[in-house]
């Protein structure tokens, strides 16, 4: 076991303490995304923060200048988002906000507005029946996705009125899928549209792809620097439900369309970038998957005129992605190791790790002038705020952040191991104050979803300083098919979910359990999603715990792979309905070993991993008398997003681990009273 106690550097403002009291921490403001204004002279960022009824989350846009302090830019009860710069440095962004300058302007969906650079009022610029998405613009053309009813594009305002009236919200399918995440899909569907930046409004509107069907779903999109072409991923519908990702490129001008990038055996897929001197793409290739294929995700970068291009950093998941100026190289944020630094991929020679801290980045944008790279910085131990990288040395500096960062309540330690196969396993503790061999933490197991993934990055939902603040010591391992260590660790669990990532947590669970600071004889182990899996599977598997917490989690995989809202990604793996894999992986053909007492939780409105997962669960702990409860949430999806269901959720977990591993009188939390 190997110890690491390095610090990560404090930035440039004050920290405060939010983990007392969960109200305080649900309420502390969050910087959610960085963008670089043309000039280089300042970023812009849109900050989450509680709205002043603290039931619900607004946003907002503030100004980051490199040479002072970040100020608010924008305030409305319905929020802003989706900023970005025009070439002359004014703000295009996205909000629901009714317009000022016209009466009774009836539903409020999501438009385009304008804020100038020169200061003053933001002014709306385009809406549409289906609302405004994302944005991209070039020069005077702007690009943005909007959802269209099938039919007349004249007749669309009129048709949406009239189900509306009618009160249909019945969508009739004829596809698959119908749901993604937390939303049902229809009855309208995703196109482009281009423009062109007026005086006062966006002019010359255009369907760039009036025949994309379902092509544009859940999709991205980039605009060549002479914004001339739209590069954009296009989905091709296959036979039994399947399907792949191409991407094509569309002439703004006469909407013309050519497929760029299409590969039988892979998906081509953001983060997508486009070099400033508008020839060559980086994207992600991702190989489809089968029983015998394992997940890879690679960078690719192609020539913009022939397509023709070739793979780099293959061992790594790219997360985001932009060229240095020159276009003669890329910067890649990738996880690895447990961090997600920051990469230089030049195009002919070898790439080059440029941040060494502990630190995982994201939100990359290289100043015009190719000395500084600006992102978000954050860790396991420290939330994300802006900060400057220096292009050549590599050297980190932390600037004003909207929004301070609270002050954990404990000290993050690495933890290595070595598994039974003799792979190396690591993970972060999160230890509290006061821990010591004369006072050991009680423990807490905590595995992540995915199951590609990696604890590298602080996580407003998944808050393992809330547990440390009340004196558990937070393990938060990265087993196999944990992303950043290579393909050959992905490949140990690929369709062998439970017994392999079990004998990695062992393994590392023994090496922080033989630590004179934690009582191995107080542990409980929890998870979401892939985690709510491997929780479940403990609970069939395993007696080592006092309690165990599953989240949103897989119970019965048979019935799970036909309902989730991409059947046809499951069963890639793990094969057609029935098949040996099932009946071999199924956590729930474990039931009659399970005593551990179980705290079950979940959301009703969660599409990734269905309802039924968790009303058969419960049920099957009811029916068998183990020592359960069900935390339900009939208005969440597959996270708990509401600021008082958030209070909630921490509330109950810890009073069951308080009653089950501290020995405490069980207390129904005022929350769910």
């Amino acid at each position: 076991m190997r110890e690491c106690r390095r610090s990560l550097p404090r930035g440039r403002f004050d920290r405060v303490s939010a983990f007392n009291d969960i109200r305080d921490y649900v309420a502390i403001p969050r910087v959610l995304s960085l963008r670089l204004s043309p000039d280089g002279s300042k970023l812009i960022s849109t900050v989450q923060s509680l709205n002043p009824d603290g039931k619900s989350y607004g946003t907002a846009l503030w100004a980051v200048p490199l040479d002072g302090e970040p100020y608010r830019l924008t305030r409305s009860a319905k929020g802003e988002s989706a900023a970005v710069f025009t070439a002359s440095g004014d703000v295009l962004f996205t909000s629901a906000r009714p317009d000022p300058t016209v009466k009774d302007a009836g539903e409020e969906v999501p438009a385009l507005w304008l804020l100038p650079r020169a200061g003053g009022e933001a002014r709306q610029v385009a809406t549409r029946p289906g609302g405004i998405g994302g944005v991209r613009t070039a020069g005077d053309v702007v690009v943005f996705v909007s959802d269209v009813l099938d039919g007349e594009e004249s007749a669309e305002e009129e048709k949406r009125k009239a189900r509306k009236e009618a009160g249909i919200s019945a969508i009739l399918h004829e596809g698959y899928p119908v749901r993604y995440w937390d939303h049902d899909l229809g009855p309208g569907r995703p196109r482009l549209f281009a423009a062109r930046l007026g005086a006062d409004r966006l002019e010359d509107v255009r369907d760039l792809t009036p025949d994309a069907g379902d092509a544009l779903r859940e999709g991205g999109f980039e605009l060549t620097p002479d914004g001339a072409t739209v590069i954009t991923t296009w989905r091709v519908y296959l036979p039994k439900g399947e399907w792949r990702t191409e991407l094509v490129a569309i002439d703004v001008a006469t909407g013309e369309r050519r497929v760029l990038l299409a590969d039988e055996a892979h998906d081509f897929t953001g983060p997508l970038a486009i070099s400033p001197d508008g020839t060559k793409l980086a994207c992600a290739r991702d190989r489809i998957t089968g029983l015998d294929v394992s997940a890879r995700s690679e960078l690719w970068i192609a020539d913009l005129a022939t397509g023709e291009g070739r793979a780099y950093l293959p061992d790594l998941f790219p997360s985001d992605v932009d060229w240095a100026p020159d276009s003669s190289a890329v910067y890649v944020a990738a996880d690895f190791q447990g961090r997600r630094p920051v990469f230089r991929v030049p195009l002919d020679g070898e790439p080059a790790r440029l941040t060494e801290d502990d630190a995982s980045y994201l939100g990359l944008n290289p100043s015009p002038d190719g000395r500084w790279v600006y992102a978000l910085r954050s860790a396991v131990n420290l939330a994300p705020a802006p900060a400057r990288i220096d292009a050549a040395t590599g050297e980190i500096a932390d600037l004003p952040s909207p929004a301070p960062r609270p002050e954990v309540p404990g000290t993050l330690t690495e933890v290595t191991a070595t598994a039974d196969d003799g792979t190396p396993i690591r993970g972060w503790l999160a230890l509290p104050e006061g821990a010591s061999a004369a006072n050991p933490a009680p423990f807490v197991l905590f595995i992540h979803g995915g199951p590609l993934g990696s604890w590298n990055d602080w996580q407003w939902r998944w808050q393992s300083w809330i547990l440390a603040q009340h004196g558990y010591a937070v393990l938060m391992p990265d087993p196999c098919m944990s992303t950043g260590y290579g393909q050959e660790m992905i490949d140990r669990g690929w369709g062998n979910w439970g017994p392999r990532t079990q004998a990695d947590l062992d393994a590392i669970v023994d090496a922080a359990l033989a630590r004179d600071d934690i009582d191995s004889e107080r542990v409980a182990a929890m998870g979401g999603s892939f985690g709510g899996y491997m929780a479940n599977w403990l609970a069939g598997h395993t007696d080592r715990y006092k309690a165990i917490v599953t989240h949103a989690s897989l119970w019965n995989l048979d019935q799970f792979s036909g309902t989730t809202d991409a059947a046809m990604y499951w069963q890639r793996e793990f094969g057609l309905p029935g098949g040996e894999r099932y009946s071999l992986l199924s956590p729930h053909n474990a039931l009659d070993r399970i005593t551990t007492p179980m705290l079950v939780i979940h959301g009703d409105k969660d599409y990734r991993v269905p309802i039924g997962e968790a009303l058969r669960l419960w049920w099957d702990l009811r029916r068998t008398e183990v020592d359960a409860k069900f935390l339900y949430f009939p208005d969440e999806n597959h996270w708990i997003l509401k600021p008082g269901n958030i209070i909630a959720w921490y509330e109950t977990v810890l009073a069951f681990l308080g009653q089950h591993v501290l020995g405490q009188e069980w207390k129904r939390p005022d929350s769910v009273a």
